[in-house]
């Protein structure tokens, strides 16, 4: 059951469905503007069921957004961002200078991380089709979900560019 912890108030423990992992990632990214975290990194196959396109996650993320931020969207593809997530891609055009996107094709779509993570908190989704998965502060699960997305950006290479150059 997730909870909120006392010392931190970040949170914590298990969340189950998609109404719970939606409502955690709304939370998380209000909670890095009400923190200031420095670091983002957002990882999905295709964010396809991702709340990105609701106008309180883009307000979390323009509260966030400044000098000295950084974002990493790290996916397996992101050509359904634009159809499903207009408000955000509107936003990520705005803000391209602190938003790197890669494209990971070495991981297969379902073993991909779906994860936020950020030096002070984390969480992953472990169950992709039931939404369930683990969030907290706990050192460990941070730096264990760091391995995992730094070997993605590894083998990951430049896309979903804020814009399109044309002839």
């Amino acid at each position: 059951m997730l909870t909120t912890d006392a010392e931190t108030g970040l949170p914590e423990g298990a969340f189950s469905g998609p109404v719970e992992f939606s409502q955690l990632v709304r939370d998380a990214l209000a909670l890095a503007a009400a923190r200031g975290w420095r670091e983002l990194i957002i990882s999905d196959a295709n964010f396809e069921d991702w709340p990105l396109r609701e106008r309180v996650v883009v307000e979390s993320l323009q509260a966030w957004a400044g000098q000295g931020r950084k974002l990493t969207l790290i996916a397996h593809r992101f050509d359904a961002m634009p159809r499903l997530h207009p408000r955000f891609v509107t936003w990520r055009n705005q803000w391209d200078h602190i938003i790197e996107c890669r494209v990971c094709k070495q991981v297969d779509a379902s073993e991909f991380p779906s994860a936020i993570w950020s030096p002070a908190w984390a969480m992953r989704r472990l169950d992709l089709a039931r939404s369930t998965g683990m969030a907290g502060a706990e050192p460990q699960r941070r730096q264990r979900l760091k391995e995992a997305l730094d070997e993605c950006l590894r083998n990951s290479a430049p896309g979903f560019s804020a814009t399109i150059l044309g002839l």
